[in-house]
């Protein structure tokens, strides 16, 4: 059957799958870098971009794909790292302007996008070079064209679309001897196949693939010790002409543009004079630049004619480029590492605050596997590691990966968040494996965890009426209350749960779904109704669960 259009749900399906997909593989992308500074940092830069668009494209009306296009761009612009997430998103700029009015994509649509994203990145580069991002974009747009001549089909139109992007990324060598030399193909066009992958594997309804094929590269054989360390050294720290990777955001402000009206190419042409790698792209509210300059300061003093700094990063290249080359290719292993699992930024930065040396990401809706587990054991870099599962679901896959691991290895059973909060403070790096494993599970057994979560359906547990929808407190994993007022089911659980002769302290953690002034609400109520209490809070970013509370 002919499926002759591509509507906004599934367009977004598209946009989600392509930025998981280079997140999987943002570091076999650094490791094709050939010049391994900040600014080098390709795939990291690539993903963090296209990171921000996705989370626009999470919260927008997926009903028209125009709109999905848009808030794609608008968030790609927004986080743009690095020249070669600039250039991410000037590319899908040119695609959502391309294709604005389109409630669906058929391949016509598609091609006048993908025109259009070439024609809007070759503007904003001053000096556009051959065998990068830009030319695989070129060429990818350029052959799309020629296949929606003869197939309407938009699945086998991906399919060649696809094909044709890896052949023009295999092709960079050629265009680019830097390339050639160093043995590999440009890293922004490989970033831009993937993204291509994983907007095909949405689109069949297929599972990403492991990695990109060797059609184009085996990304796998690149990330070796040798294979990095001849690309750290490949340039030479002297070389560099421009020492400082500079990036800005200027918001515009009427009494500047006054006095200094802003014209796109007049600022580009006036930057120019003043370093290389230049990009400069702007819309009716912002100005974003890229460059690589020898006096930051000067750069900086010529975008604040025009408004005021969103903000601004100057980092030394050489410096960078010095201490890359230096490294050891394998670092040494630590005596002790802590993996531990969680959801939310917040969360991450919390846990890694108090001793987490990796972070897994995962958690109520997505457990990880026992080879994610393995690879963090691995990614933790120590001859002892501590596992701190924080859910019941994944203390088994820790164990299978503590009897997998080539180094000791202990799981201490978390089972939440507040009780892997607890284990760390109880970690002491002095102390032996085993003795680390059973104060840590000693500490877990002196906090109280709170959390507050949603029903997905009807039901009756231990007397209490749940409906779907309603809020509901849980007490270590027991439903105490439910209510469509998460404000009195947070008040119930947690003067149920706090013992003010027992309990000295309240952390609360709030999660992505929630406001400042709403747990600051919270902490409020505690202060008035348990004056012994100290309260923290935090900001977890957590999914699933608005709130998490750890009483101790």
């Amino acid at each position: 059957m002919v499926q002759k259009n591509i509507d906004g749900a599934m367009f977004a399906n598209m946009v989600l799958a392509g930025a998981n997909h280079l997140a999987k593989n943002a570091d076999k992308i650094d490791a094709l870098n050939v010049f391994p500074v900040p600014d080098g940092d390709t795939g990291t830069n690539m993903n963090l971009s296209i990171t921000s668009g996705a989370n626009e494209v999470k919260n927008v009306n997926q009903d028209h794909a125009g709109t999905v296009a848009n808030a794609f761009a608008k968030g790609l612009l927004m986080g743009a790292r690095g020249n070669s997430g600039v250039i991410l998103s000037q590319l899908f700029r040119g695609f959502a302007k391309a294709i604005e009015k389109n409630k669906d994509l058929d391949v016509d649509g598609f091609v006048a996008a993908l025109e259009g994203g070439v024609n809007t990145a070759y503007k904003a580069v001053m000096k556009p070079v051959e065998g990068t991002i830009l030319t695989v974009a070129k060429d990818t747009a350029e052959e799309a064209k020629q296949i929606a001549a003869k197939q309407r089909d938009v699945v086998t139109f991906m399919e060649q679309v696809v094909k044709a992007a890896k052949t023009s990324l295999k092709r960079t060598p050629d265009l680019l001897p830097v390339l050639k030399e160093v043995g590999v193909v440009d890293s922004g066009g490989q970033g831009l196949v993937v993204i291509y992958e994983g907007f095909l594997a949405a689109l069949k309804g297929e599972a990403l693939p492991e990695h990109t094929q060797s059609d184009t590269m085996d990304l796998d054989h690149l990330v070796n010790a040798e294979h990095h360390k001849q690309v750290q050294d490949f340039m030479n720290t002297d070389d560099i002409q421009y020492g400082y990777c500079t990036e800005f955001m200027v918001r515009f402000e009427e009494d500047k543009l006054k006095e200094h009206p802003f014209d796109e190419e007049t600022f580009r042409k006036e930057l120019s004079e003043h370093g290389d790698s230049l990009l400069v792209v702007s819309d009716d509210e912002i100005v974003k630049v890229h460059i690589h300059a020898e006096y930051p300061g000067d750069v900086f003093n010529l975008g604040q004619r025009f408004g005021s700094f969103i903000n601004l990063k100057a980092e030394n290249m050489r410096d960078q480029h010095s201490n890359i080359v230096k490294k050891e290719e394998k670092k040494e292993k630590a005596a002790f590492g802590v993996v531990t699992v969680a959801v939310g930024d917040g969360l991450t930065e919390l846990l890694k605050s108090l001793g987490a040396t990796v972070v897994l990401q995962g958690g109520q809706t997505m457990n990880p596997s026992t080879q994610d587990i393995t690879d963090a054991i691995n990614e933790a870099n120590a001859e002892h590691v501590l596992i701190l599962p924080n859910n019941k679901n994944i203390v088994m896959a820790a164990e299978q990966a503590a009897e997998l691991a080539e180094v000791e290895v202990a799981v201490v059973p978390t089972k939440t968040i507040p009780q892997g909060m607890a284990a760390l403070l109880a970690y002491n790096p002095e102390l032996a494996l085993s003795d680390n494993k059973e104060a840590m599970s000693e500490a877990c057994q002196h906090v109280k965890t709170g959390q507050v979560t949603y029903a997905v359906r009807d039901t009756q547990i231990d007397g209490i009426t749940i409906e779907k929808g309603h809020y509901m407190g849980l007490a270590d994993g027991s439903i105490k209350v439910s209510n469509a007022d998460k404000r009195q089911v947070i008040e119930t659980l947690l003067s149920d749960m706090i013992d003010e002769d027992e309990d000295e302290i309240v952390t609360v953690i709030r999660g992505e779904d929630t406001t400042e002034d709403e747990a600051e609400e919270i902490v409020t109520f505690v202060e008035n109704h348990f004056s012994d209490i100290e309260v923290e809070l935090h900001d977890g970013g957590q999914a699933v669960y608005p709130y998490i509370f750890s009483i101790e």
